[in-house]
């Protein structure tokens, strides 16, 4: 049996999507930044703009932070910053500590060979982790750059122990009900060895570290052809799968917008999560985006990031569990590979807008943003004026 309309409507209503604050500010490529006129200058600008697509899509009230950043300027503490979002109609989430930027990390950073810098490394990670606890985050999230160029560089065993030592000083720091979620990337920078190259690895590190680690899946981050559903799977059933950081992708980490490249491969992610759940909502982890938009309009593109993430929720919603499952069990493969076709080729369009009316948020976000002379007019005001003290950001 099915999900009827109201029941994938109250399903959608309930699945949060975590904007990025550095999604919002100009990007850019190996090659230079693309700057775009009104893009969000400092952390207040971000949060204002992550708002915006909160109000016009009703399923973001949090937005992730980047530090340093994303620092508050000077004379103002982080309970006023996350007051000032709260003013604004959201809440401050994952805190995501910069472990790859300083000059002093271009040998790695937790796994660096001299203690002075993964001293410095773990106290980062301790001061996330307090940040975290003074504005209610449920989140810190730890991606690093860390490996080698060159054979015989660096011991890969040694490495493997500074990486469990240096993280366990910034898990020790986490205050109850903030988990540790530890992300890993096949490849970059290093052109040897990736010290978190896979979710096997990062599996391995959440066990030593204890049961508030757990592994974040980036969709961008993996080999050609790599089921990240059988991960999905995996992780839930090891209930070791802490959340997402969506995008999508051609090559490599194109950081393209989520469901842009291989909406399929979304649904069918999302249909592992309901499976893993309850069969009737996606299982309760951390779902944030996670996209650059170095040559698209910020707040068009996060706008549609979102709109993507729920049409394949709500297509894979609609999967027939109880006849899958029957046909699962005869061995009919075609039969069973029909069925999640059929739900993900139905037209959801319909069923999301009345979802969002629901909500008191415009049935087309998209068409609405782009046709708000007001919100064109914010961007070159914002250009005219100065931004406010803060901190920076990749491309600032």
């Amino acid at each position: 049996m099915t999900m009827t309309d109201a029941q994938v409507r109250a399903a959608l209503q309930s699945l949060p999507i975590e904007l990025p604050s550095w999604g919002f500010g100009n990007a850019g490529t190996r090659f230079g930044v693309f700057p775009e006129t009104g893009a969000a200058r400092d952390v207040f600008e971000k949060i204002e703009d992550a708002a915006l697509v909160h109000r016009l899509t009703g399923a973001c009230p949090t937005i992730a932070l980047h530090i340093p950043w994303d620092l508050p300027p000077a004379g103002m503490d982080w309970a006023a910053l996350a007051a000032f979002a709260q003013e604004q109609g959201i809440r401050l989430g994952a805190i995501n500590p910069n472990l790859f930027q300083e000059r002093e990390y271009m040998l790695g950073s937790v796994c660096h060979p001299d203690p002075a810098v993964r001293r410095k490394a773990a106290a980062h990670l301790v001061e996330c982790a307090e940040i975290a606890g003074i504005v209610g985050s449920q989140q810190v999230v730890v991606w690093l750059a860390d490996g080698t160029n060159y054979p015989g560089q660096d011991d890969i065993r040694a490495r493997r122990g500074r990486l469990k030592e240096t993280l366990a000083e910034g898990y020790a720091a986490l205050t109850p009900g903030v988990e540790m979620l530890v992300e890993y990337k096949m490849f970059e920078p290093g052109f040897y060895t990736t010290d978190l190259p896979d979710w096997g690895t990062a599996y391995t590190i959440c066990q030593h570290l204890g049961p508030q680690a757990k592994v974040l899946v980036d969709t961008g981050h993996h080999a050609q052809g790599t089921n990240i559903e059988f991960i999905v799977a995996t992780l839930l059933d090891e209930k070791r799968l802490g959340g997402f950081h969506f995008n999508d992708r051609r090559y490599a980490d194109d950081d393209l917008i989520v469901g842009s490249a291989n909406p399929f491969q979304l649904f069918l992610i999302f249909h592992e999560l309901i499976n893993g759940n309850d069969g009737r909502s996606a299982a309760p982890v951390s779902y944030m985006l996670d996209q650059s938009h170095s040559i698209e309009p910020k707040v068009e593109a996060m706008v549609l990031s979102v709109l993507n993430v729920q049409t394949a929720y709500a297509k894979a919603l609609l999967v027939d569990r109880a006849a899958l499952a029957e046909r699962q069990a005869a061995g009919d493969v075609l039969g069973a590979h029909t069925i999640l076709r059929d739900a993900y080729e139905t037209d959801v369009r319909p069923l999301l807008a009345a979802s969002r009316e629901e909500l008191g948020r415009p049935a087309d976000p998209l068409c609405v943003l782009r046709g708000d002379a007001a919100f064109q007019e914010s961007r070159r005001t914002r250009e005219a004026t100065p931004a406010r003290a803060g901190g920076g950001g990749l491309g600032s």
